[in-house]
């Protein structure tokens, strides 16, 4: 009966840990969907701000001059260099789904890493882009110094 008893204490333990690993996990994914939630809030008004004008409202850009943002395949194929062009501009031939496009996008070196990232997280969780995990400010810190 001892047995059975200390057998069963055991199994309640490993249930209660099991379950207290649970919530802490899914009390973590909460928090870092409200970390993304206000993230992207705070780079909607960027974008508005300082990109809107070339990208439009939708993320579409403007038809063989300004590549869209929505949907694109060259934005969300390579986050450091998203970064980077944000930050420093791009300039040259790009092939965005398909199309190419070869105009100048001038730097935003003015927002603070944070804004960057609060930027892109916007962009690339909008118009059909989902990336796979938030950009931080510690990531684009790094790309600053970076040439293109």
């Amino acid at each position: 009966m001892k047995t059975i008893f200390k057998t069963m204490t055991k199994l309640i333990a490993l249930s209660l840990l099991l379950c207290g690993v649970t919530v802490t996990l899914f009390s973590f994914k909460l928090a870092q969907n409200d970390d993304l939630n206000a993230s992207k809030k705070r780079g909607e008004a960027l974008y508005q701000a300082n990109c809107v004008a070339c990208h439009q409202a939708a993320g579409e850009g403007i038809p063989g001059a300004i590549p869209p943002l929505a949907k694109a395949d060259y934005l969300m194929k390579d986050t450091k260099r998203a970064i980077r062009q944000v930050l420093h501009g791009a300039k040259g031939e790009m092939v965005v789904n398909g199309v190419k496009y070869n105009n100048e996008m001038p730097g935003q070196s003015h927002l603070k890493d944070q804004e960057v990232a609060d930027v892109l997280n916007y962009v690339m969780n909008s118009w059909g882009n989902k990336a796979a995990k938030p950009l931080t400010a510690a990531q684009v810190k790094p790309e600053r110094a970076a040439k293109k």
